[in-house]
């Protein structure tokens, strides 16, 4: 493991003991030839996830486990992580599998490939695997979130993105932050590129995530992230005033003859 990687893979997980060895398998096979590491945050797993990410550590000193005693969600175990990252570029997916690790290297490059003053390279899923209820209600949410903030992404869900470890500090933060980076990363000033990912289904378990656990919170979350926006000002530019010259004693005026 390099002391300072380009990029840090963040994978947030919960009982997701049986996708642990694959997915690092596959993270480890999209991103070799790049200086990263990979950072899993255990969000209070119950199961043998913890077993299982000790046993994919053996050989791999760029692989990092952080645990939180008990599940704080998605958000925060992608914020412990990026907050641990050593990388300036950050990716991050699903811990289920259904995210495919080799779209990596290609959010990376479209991300800096635009500059600077791109913030995010976000995924944006095609063939979704999930059952036709959970789309239907994914569909009619990204629809009511772009109408509403105007995000100019179809899919904020997919939890394939790239981002400026920098601008993500910038965010506030709120829990399922994920499911508004385009339009916070945009509020921040910074644009954000996107590329077709391809969905596959879950390797093994069932998902953490019911059907309604987040509808009423999202609709609150929607609210609160398009009065951030409305409350946005242009961030001012200070201009730091120069002191005395560096070889100048403190309070010693500069014409002042200081010889015997």
């Amino acid at each position: 493991m390099s002391e300072s990687p380009h990029l840090t893979v963040v994978v947030p997980v919960k009982n997701e003991a049986g996708n642990i060895a694959p997915l690092v398998a596959e993270i480890e096979a999209a991103c070799v030839g790049l200086a990263f590491e990979l950072i899993y945050v255990d969000d209070g797993s119950t199961d043998g996830t913890p077993a299982a990410l000790a046993a994919a550590r053996a050989g791999r000193p760029w692989l990092r486990v952080l645990r939180h005693a008990r599940g704080g969600g998605q958000s925060a175990a992608v914020r412990s992580g990026v907050l641990a990252a050593r990388g300036g570029i950050v990716a991050t997916l699903d811990g289920d599998g259904q995210n495919d690790p080799a779209f990596i290297p290609a959010l990376l490059a479209a991300l800096e490939a635009a500059g600077p003053a791109a913030g995010l390279a976000q995924g944006q899923r095609r063939g979704r695997k999930d059952g036709r209820f959970k789309m239907l209600q994914s569909r009619i949410a990204n629809g009511v979130r772009g109408r509403i903030l105007n995000d100019s992404t179809r899919d904020t869900g997919c939890g394939l993105k790239v981002f400026r470890r920098a601008v993500y500090l910038r965010l506030p933060y709120f829990d399922a932050l994920h499911r508004f980076m385009p339009a916070l990363v945009a509020r921040e000033g910074f644009s954000v590129v996107h590329r077709d990912v391809v969905d596959r289904p879950r390797l093994t378990g069932v998902s953490n995530y019911g059907l309604f656990d987040r509808l009423w919170v999202g609709l609150l979350d929607l609210a609160g992230v398009w009065w951030l926006i409305r409350r946005k000002r242009a961030d001012p530019r200070p201009e730091e005033i120069a002191g005395p010259a560096a070889d100048q004693p403190a309070g010693q005026p500069a014409d002042q003859d200081v010889g015997c």
